[in-house]
Parts: C-alpha cells; sequence; structure tokens
C-alpha cells in the first residue's frame, strides 16, 4: 500500500478572480501537521484538436499569443463553456476558428498541463473526413490556418518554430496514429 501524501484545505481565499481565470490562495495541512500556503489558477478546461486530412496533413493555426507578445503555431483549441461537454467544445472551436467540420471524432486522452499550479484540464480529439463550411471567428479572434504534412510539422518541432506544448503532444500522438495505428 502507498503512504498517503494528501494535503487538506483549511482556508481559501479568491485572490483574483477575472473572466476566465481565477487564482486562489490556500492553507492546506500537510501529511506531518504542518501548514502550506499554495497558490493556484482555476481554469474552465479546454478541448484540443487534432484536425487530419485523409492525405495524412495536418491543419493548423498561427496565431498572437500576448502573455509571450509572439505568434505560434498550434493546433486548434479553446475553453469550455459553462456546462458544456469537451466534444461540442472540440466540434465547436474546429468550425469557428477554422472553418472545417469533421464526420468523424475520437477522443485520444486527457492532460493536465501546469499541475504545479492550476486545475486545467484539456481533453484531446482526433478529427477526421474533414470538410471546409466557412470559419466563423469570435470578435477579437485573428488567425490563420495552414495545412502541412505531419513530417514538416515534426521537422518544425525540432526546429523550434512550434513551441506550444499541447501541439507538441498531439503532433507527437499524430505520428503513433498515422504511423502505427496506435
Amino acid at each position: 500500500m502507498s503512504a498517503d501524501f494528501t494535503e487538506k484545505t483549511i482556508s481559501s481565499r479568491t485572490a483574483y478572480r477575472g473572466k476566465m481565470l481565477r487564482v486562489n490562495e490556500d492553507e492546506a495541512g500537510m501529511p506531518d501537521g504542518s501548514i502550506a500556503s499554495r497558490e493556484y489558477v482555476l481554469h474552465p478546461g479546454a478541448a484540443i484538436i487534432l484536425p487530419v486530412f485523409d492525405d495524412g496533413s495536418i491543419l493548423l493555426e498561427r496565431q498572437f499569443r500576448y502573455a509571450l507578445g509572439s505568434h505560434f503555431y498550434e493546433l486548434p483549441a479553446g475553453k469550455l463553456e459553462t456546462g458544456e461537454a469537451a466534444l461540442a467544445t472540440a466540434q465547436r472551436e474546429l468550425l469557428e476558428e477554422t472553418g472545417y467540420v469533421a464526420a468523424q471524432w475520437r477522443a485520444l486522452g486527457i492532460f493536465h498541463p501546469c499541475i504545479g499550479y492550476s486545475n486545467e484540464r484539456i481533453d484531446f480529439f482526433l478529427a477526421r473526413e474533414l470538410e471546409f463550411k466557412g470559419a466563423q471567428l469570435d470578435d477579437g479572434e485573428f488567425l490563420e490556418t495552414l495545412r502541412m504534412p505531419l513530417a514538416e510539422c515534426l521537422d518544425w518541432i525540432r526546429q523550434g518554430r512550434i513551441t506550444d506544448t499541447k501541439t507538441i503532444i498531439g503532433l507527437f500522438w499524430a505520428e503513433k496514429i498515422l504511423r502505427e495505428g496506435w
């Protein structure tokens, strides 16, 4: 049997509440009886889409990310709306951001990108049998889409042109799916 290192919340307060994120400051009881401070970000969750065309090419986006002051190449993704299922988010975001719909969807898994300071959860979906219907970007959303062979996407990771963690994971999954039938 494994040792129990569970920390217990003693007190919690919201230090910041924005439109999408909340930051909490807690006091937590430690397994040895001591008390520790914990700061963490509460996130509504997100869905990311791995859009694969019939020829194996991948649909990416390029968009500016304010926090880092730079443009990034990413797989399409978006945050969950209140009460929205992750698959519904993926389907909505794929259409809104790229103009594509997919006839075939497959859940690939879940990952937690920032376990040390956030409860963010990202659900991954594979989208196949893509058909263009027309993009419907949200107000204030600016991006461009590009279709690339998987090999070139992987080269961009090696070159440092793709640095977004969720996109790197998704593209490595694409390699396994397309080459190994994973």
